[in-house]
């Protein structure tokens, strides 16, 4: 019997029009261009802007522009999948609201909550759908509206984040492309360096968690960088000897958008050339769980049937993974 895979038939993003530049930061908060470039990389980040306008409404402009792209009817996905770390709302679930903005009607849906991570841990449970038969058409997303628990006066993160959406479409197929493999990893204790502190059942919303701005994100930089820069290059360096593979041997690697020394440095591990990186960073700033999809999206013309792809991440929680994709078909 031949094993079926879950193959990327298409990818699609979305961001907002507004362009947070660090010309603009420099103005809110004690911080300079030169300052935040050299320290992660970024030159603008996309902001949400609007009343009324969440995660929600990225992501469903993300798979409408999918769907478009590959002929797919709303009512004929099975599954809708999406990674995020800023829902609508506690409940009901971002999946749930977007497949009724899309028209999907009733069907499975669900959102993955693994921070940076996310979209890696979605795209992996997606696909397993498809690999036992279940389902036919998933669509897996990544999106976050990070400015929305941003504390623009805090110069360590607001610097970093911007807002935005990706999706792609996963289907069966008998040829041995798609999804290849996976490395995924957590680790609970990294909670107390990455982590938006009220909010949630351990400490529920009161005048005195707002006033003390609480339901920001808060970093502990030196800690986060260094678990990272260990970690998302390790992993992505595993799953290539996992599959007796070399760097000489992948097509693109798809880090995630976090900070780009973080991605020299697992480009470096892995053994792939600069010019192999997918980097979009300097123009989105770190977008959380939409980072990797909206890579795939900017460089899906000059991806390759058959192309050796690396996708890896790194998030708070913490966790981390990789991903093997061997690309499925030619743009052009």
């Amino acid at each position: 019997m031949s094993k079926t895979y879950a193959a990327i038939t298409g990818v699609n993003g979305w961001v907002p029009e507004y362009r947070l530049t660090n010309e603009e930061l420099e103005k809110m908060v004690d911080t300079t261009n030169d300052w935040i470039l050299s320290r992660t990389g970024i030159s603008e980040r996309r902001i949400l802007k609007g009343e009324g306008l969440a995660t929600s409404d990225m992501a469903a402009e993300a798979v409408k522009g999918l769907l478009e792209k590959t002929g797919t009817s709303a009512k004929e996905i099975d599954l809708l999948i999406v990674a995020t770390t800023t829902p609508d709302m506690q409940f009901p679930a971002t999946a749930n609201i977007v497949c009724d903005k899309i028209g999907a009607g009733h069907i499975l849906s669900y959102d993955i909550s693994a921070a940076c991570s996310g979209f890696l841990f979605a795209l992996s449970t997606g696909a397993q759908f498809i690999e036992t038969g279940k389902y036919k058409k998933v669509v897996i997303v990544g999106a976050d509206k990070m400015s929305s628990i941003i504390d623009y006066s805090d110069r360590t993160t607001c610097v970093i984040f911007g807002d935005g959406a990706g999706a792609v479409l996963l289907e069966p197929t008998a040829e041995p492309e798609g999804i290849i493999d996976s490395i995924l990893k957590s680790d609970g204790n990294g909670r107390f360096f990455l982590h938006q502190k009220a909010g949630g059942s351990l400490k529920p919303a009161s005048h005195e968690t707002i006033d003390s701005r609480e339901h920001f994100v808060f970093q502990e930089g030196k800690t986060v960088f260094k678990f990272a820069v260990t970690n998302m290059a390790d992993v992505a360096a595993d799953i290539l000897e996992k599959n007796n593979l070399t760097g000489e041997d992948v097509a693109w690697l798809v880090p995630h958008q976090a900070n780009k020394r973080i991605i020299d440095a697992t480009a470096q591990r892995m053994g792939v050339p600069e010019e192999k990186v997918m980097v979009n960073i300097e123009r989105y700033g770190n977008t959380t769980a939409a980072t990797i999809p909206l890579c795939l999206w900017e460089w899906e013309d000059k991806l390759k049937k058959g192309d050796n792809i690396v996708l890896a991440a790194f998030g708070g929680g913490f966790t981390w993974g990789s991903i093997l994709v061997k690309w499925a078909y030619n743009t052009n």
